[in-house]
């Protein structure tokens, strides 16, 4: 474990000017080493994995199976074929949506999400509630963004067949407590499939602890490229789900008449497949791992701290979620009285600052605090208290340059 400072000379593009870069929530930055890790896959095993006889192809298919093994063991799975990779977190969802929930959700059933989800694990399953004649439950939280065991059990019944729930919500940073909703959940014979997205870059996580029966997450937001991201299911449902996607790779036997596909977990892996991008997540993890969560989690806290004491002398901003800093992950999300998020975001770029403006893809959850977009600031551990401040200052000459007076 470095110092952060050091850590920090290793992102090219945050060296490169003077933005201060507090959209992590959406992306995150890349290493260097991640960069040159991609770079030498494709310089010295650029070949089709999986399909070739000859060395490079080879080399190419050890490189993408052991990038495999490294997202395994990082998130707890039992054993590497649990591990699945898709392009992101949504097409993550989507597979278990198509494949697991058009084939297990029936007509009277019931599925249960929160209001707080990101629309990737909202709108797959509003699709299969409605193709198959299921309803969906919302579990609502308080105004901290808490879901509460009241709330949890009294709308988990026996009626239903799956929990969707996000690990961290992107707009109020709560940590759901998932572990104890799965815990209920299958005690009523549900499966759990957990949204990981915000949670995976910031904490260390077990799925088989959380009671995850699927957990996603993608690479993008944790150091690694776009288009890479994985999605984790126990052996036992992956082994009884149809494909979502067919053509290349997944088959083990075709005629002109039929198919059989391929093991888990390449029967959900059809086409070319991203091997340099998963050479990228693997090195994004290990160099999570040498950061350490401990150091990025104190850092985090650290620059939330500063960010919410802050907000909190500025009588016209609005922050939703907790109060308590330390329930917020590096995310803050507020308002300003007068002035759009958008606004507001388009004067900060003026001045190099980049935040995050709009619904977050949380259309129900806006609607349900009462506020049609808000701006997001997030952090990760390669930000510094000296960006906070700069944030800050330049946030309270917002309403002044929308013409509110000084």
């Amino acid at each position: 474990m470095g110092n952060l400072q050091e850590f920090r000379k290793d992102f090219d593009i945050l060296n490169s000017g003077d933005y201060v870069y507090f959209d992590n929530a959406a992306t995150s930055q890349r290493p260097r080493q991640v960069l040159e890790a991609v770079e030498n896959f494709y310089k010295t095993k650029n070949a089709n994995p999986l399909r070739g006889l000859y060395d490079w192809s080879m080399d190419a298919t050890e490189a993408y199976e052991n990038a495999r093994k490294v997202v395994a063991d990082f998130i707890g799975a039992g054993r590497s074929e649990e591990i699945i990779f898709t392009r992101n977190t949504t097409e993550s969802l989507n597979l278990v949506a198509y494949s697991y929930g058009l084939e297990n959700v029936h007509e009277g059933d019931e599925i249960v999400v929160t209001v707080m989800e990101h629309h990737s694990n909202l709108l797959p399953w509003q699709m299969v509630a409605k193709k198959n004649g299921a309803k969906l439950i919302f579990l609502e939280p308080d105004e901290e963004g808490l879901i509460s065991k009241e709330e949890y059990e009294t709308k988990i019944t026996d009626k239903t067949r799956i929990v969707a729930i996000g690990h961290v919500s992107n707009v109020f940073g709560v940590t759901n407590p998932v572990k104890e909703i799965a815990k209920y959940a299958h005690s009523k014979g549900a499966i759990v499939v957990v949204d990981g997205a915000q949670s995976t870059p910031h904490m260390a996580v077990n799925v088989q602890e959380l009671g995850a029966d699927f957990f996603a997450f993608s690479g993008h937001k944790m150091l690694a490229p776009m288009g890479i991201g994985a999605l984790y299911g126990r052996y036992e449902l992956l082994e009884k789900m149809q494909p979502f996607l067919t053509g290349g790779e997944m088959i083990e036997y075709v005629t002109r008449t039929d198919a059989t596909y391929a093991e888990i977990p390449h029967k959900f892996e059809a086409g070319t497949v991203n091997a340099g991008d998963a050479v990228g997540l693997a090195s994004a993890i290990e160099y999570l791992k040498n950061v350490g969560f401990d150091t990025i989690e104190e850092q985090e806290l650290k620059l939330t701290k500063l960010l919410m004491e802050g907000l909190e002398k500025l009588p016209y901003i609005k922050v939703y979620g907790s109060k308590d800093y330390k329930k917020h992950c590096g995310i803050v999300t507020f308002t300003m009285e007068g002035v759009h998020p958008h606004d507001m975001s388009s004067v900060l770029n003026d001045d190099h600052v980049c935040i995050r403006a709009g619904h977050h893809c949380a259309q129900p959850l806006m609607q349900f605090i009462g506020a049609g977009s808000t701006a997001r600031a997030s952090v990760y551990f390669y930000n510094t208290e000296e960006e906070v401040k700069i944030f800050l200052d330049k946030l309270s000459k917002v309403r002044e340059v929308m013409g509110y007076g000084a």
